[in-house]
């Protein structure tokens, strides 16, 4: 007897990011390992993404999901996709379980599970936003986060604090504005002979530049739509970063980072990290952020303290086992409604 199939409807494109197809990715291999199968439908940007990441996942590409939905087959529903609420979420469903993967707490959801990962969420943020029956899944515990974080945890975490040799930039897949370059150029003059990773996606506004950087310059090496991350993740004395679901993994493998805010619904979550001691946190829209950032990069390069305390801090955070949690979840209400 085969398993459930579980639908994923998903939002990607050059302003929305391609952080709502990474985490439903890790969630949909963690359903195939508890035997689920999975399809995914969104827009045609989502394409390249699964191209990229996941070739061999079924997809529906079309501006108009809903229609697509009505033509599937399915036993239950996943929705990463912030331009959807509850009305969309019951109409797709028709009956069906529905799960939906959340940030904002600003809308109505017609959901039976959802998933915030938020370090500050509170079940009071959704208060009349979902039923009375819906399951809150809330906080890191249930970061999605590919496995491969946790495997590499051990190791990772025993060595923080060891001399920067390695810096890891990895400010979005789709690359925001060109924020990878303006970073990048921030960083370079402040390091000596220290190793730059950079993570691009194909598509990112800087490649082409920062590849004519990287020619010139045997310090950077550029990783575009690497399936690596885990690993270059380990191996980077410190990191710089959006907040995201690349936070949970930097958070998973103890990276000391500077966390750049981008966009207004990063602040609350890295509002709660800077608090907790568990990143250094600046903001794109500050008027001196330049030179907090100058700051931040300086701290965590000459401060060995500072590194290891903000590892062991940023680790408490997330252990990376969270898609598998909320696997179960799903799975265990399919089943009781079959």
């Amino acid at each position: 007897m085969s398993g459930p199939k579980i639908l994923f409807v998903v939002d990607a494109g050059p302003a929305v990011g391609g952080g709502h197809a990474m985490r439903s990715l890790t969630l949909a291999r963690a359903l195939a390992a508890q035997g689920a199968s999975h399809a995914f439908v969104g827009p045609p940007a989502l394409g390249p993404l699964l191209d990229a990441f996941a070739p061999e996942t079924a997809r529906i590409l079309a501006e108009d999901q809903a229609s697509a939905v009505a033509r599937e087959s399915f036993d239950a529903i996943v929705f990463d996709h912030y331009g959807l609420s509850e009305p969309d979420h019951r109409a797709m469903a028709q009956g069906r379980p529905v799960l939906v993967v959340d940030d904002l707490a600003d809308r109505p959801l017609g959901a039976d599970v959802v998933v915030d990962a938020g370090p500050e969420r509170k079940a009071e943020d959704y208060l009349g936003l979902t039923p009375e029956t819906a399951r809150l899944l809330l906080g890191p515990a249930f970061a999605a986060v590919r496995p491969e974080f946790a495997a590499l945890r051990g190791p990772a975490l025993a060595w923080r604090g060891e001399p920067v040799q390695r810096v890891l930039i990895a400010m979005g897949l789709t690359d925001v504005g060109g924020i990878t370059a303006r970073i990048v150029e921030r960083v370079r003059p402040r390091l000596n002979d220290t190793g730059i990773d950079i993570v691009l996606g194909g598509a990112a506004e800087s490649l082409a530049g920062l590849t004519k950087v990287a020619r010139r310059d045997p310090r950077l090496m550029l990783h575009v739509d690497t399936p690596h991350m885990a690993r270059l993740t380990a191996e980077a004395d410190i990191g710089i970063g959006a907040p995201g679901s690349s936070t949970w993994e930097r958070c998973v493998l103890g990276l000391p980072s500077v966390m750049v805010v981008l966009a207004d619904n990063q602040r609350p979550a890295a509002r709660a990290l800077a608090e907790r001691g568990a990143a250094l946190v600046v903001d794109i829209a500050q008027p001196d952020f330049e030179a907090a950032f100058d700051r931040a990069l300086l701290k965590l390069l000459r401060d060995t303290d500072a590194r290891r305390d903000l590892a062991a801090r940023s680790a408490e955070i997330c252990d990376g086992l969270g898609a598998g949690r909320t696997a179960e979840a799903l799975l265990r209400i399919i089943a009781s409604r079959g």
